[in-house]
């Protein structure tokens, strides 16, 4: 443990003074779904206007090109809102990156759009925890840090991408770029109600595999057809039945069929994989080349693969314990117990970590139900995690 300083106390104290409940509460009332591209462009103005009472310059980045698959086997674009990318004191010589997205899962007709307090202190609503309180808490965070006598030895990036929630496919360039030649890394996801944090992270890989086969009379000649779609079934159970210990697999929809009478001669398998190493997204890579070979020639259709991996595993290596260590002596000195624990959930901080930069990715609200209409922030954690986030901070410049 410890004694914090009177400097930090200082910026410490700074920290009450930050509207955080009030701006997440006019930033959940935006719906910004991942697909909601006008809402989205509405939050990504209102958060390049409260970012820029830090210093540095804001950019809104357009989104890099993505493609996916429709039902019926084209490859279409898919639309994505801008980034918002803040950089301060580039030349300093300790530099950080803080990341966090402003999309929610909940689209523009979704029936979860208004806020209601549960209790005094226990607000529901859509994206208040995840993550629009945690922007609120980095923002506070930072705003605080800019008035530390020792700001000069710290130098950091901002990132908020609008396609998290969808995988960061139009933001990873993106990420990969900011994350260069950073001692460290914060990303904002909620931690769960009781403060514990996500430690490591299994990886995960969305693939559409397209099925093409022969059409035939169901009655008259079926055998002369190649059923696209039973392939697809046969494909899914396969790959399926291969879940072990190093990676779960979730076939989650196939597309295609058509009438009765037909047999089919397209689907398409949409199939998530989780590894939890990085040797076992090889092992996946090569489970889905072999079953995809074995069930092509069995049902004598041809298969094409689109997708991968976008979020890499992300392991508790040494200088990941090392950030999560400081983050716990900070938490100690201010009274907070902070753990963390594994976890199969996926974010951008898989992403950074790959790219060999040490990342803490639930610094965000304390919160619980994220992703369904019964999410809920904890109000009294938003000055409670943003002085973390501040003293953890200005002990990285400090090398503590």
């Amino acid at each position: 443990m410890t004694a914090i300083s009177p400097a930090e106390q200082a910026v410490l104290d700074h920290v009450s003074a930050a509207p955080m409940l009030e701006q997440v509460q006019a930033w959940a009332a935006v719906n910004s779904g991942s697909r909601n591209l006008d809402g989205l462009a509405r939050l990504a103005a209102m958060l390049a206007d409260a970012f820029s009472a830090l210093p540095g310059h804001i950019r809104l980045i357009d989104p890099a090109p993505v493609e996916s698959v429709s039902p019926d086997g084209v490859l279409l674009q898919v639309g994505h809102g801008r980034h918002l990318f803040l950089s301060v004191r580039s030349e300093a010589p300790v530099r950080v990156l803080l990341t966090g997205h402003m999309d929610t899962v909940f689209a523009a007709d979704h029936p979860f759009q208004a806020q209601r307090w549960l209790d005094d202190a226990v607000l529901n609503g859509p994206g208040v925890a995840d993550m629009k309180g945690g922007l609120a808490i980095m923002l506070a965070a930072l705003q605080a840090v800019e008035t530390w006598e020792g700001r000069a030895a710290l130098g950091y990036d901002v990132v908020i991408n609008s396609d998290e929630e969808v995988g960061s496919a139009s933001s990873a360039g993106l990420l990969r770029q900011r994350a260069a030649g950073k001692v460290a890394a914060f990303t904002y996801e909620p931690a769960l109600p009781d403060g514990t944090l996500a430690g490591a992270r299994a990886g995960s890989g969305n693939f559409s595999i397209i099925v093409t086969g022969r059409s035939a009379h169901a009655g008259r000649n079926p055998n002369e057809g190649r059923n696209a779609l039973l392939a697809a079934a046969d494909l899914a159970l396969r790959l399926k039945a291969a879940s072990g210990s190093g990676f779960s697999c979730n076939p989650a929809r196939i597309d295609g069929g058509g009438p009765n009478n037909v047999v089919p001669d397209h689907a398409i398998l949409r199939v998530n994989f989780r590894p939890r190493t990085p040797a076992d997204e090889i092992a996946v890579r090569c489970l889905i080349e072999s079953s995809m070979e074995a069930v092509a020639r069995d049902h004598e259709v041809a298969m094409h693969l689109h997708g991968g991996f976008g979020r890499p595993p992300k392991p508790m290596d040494e200088k990941a314990e090392n950030l999560f260590n400081l983050v716990r002596r900070c938490g100690a000195d201010l009274g907070l117990s902070i753990d963390w624990r594994d976890t199969g959930g996926v974010c951008d901080g898989n992403n950074i970590a790959a790219c060999g930069v040490p990342v803490v990715d639930t610094m965000g609200a304390r919160g619980g139900a994220i992703h369904s209409p019964d999410e809920y922030l904890m109000t009294d954690s938003l000055p409670e995690r943003a002085r973390l986030s501040a003293l953890a901070l200005m002990r990285i410049a400090q090398g503590k």
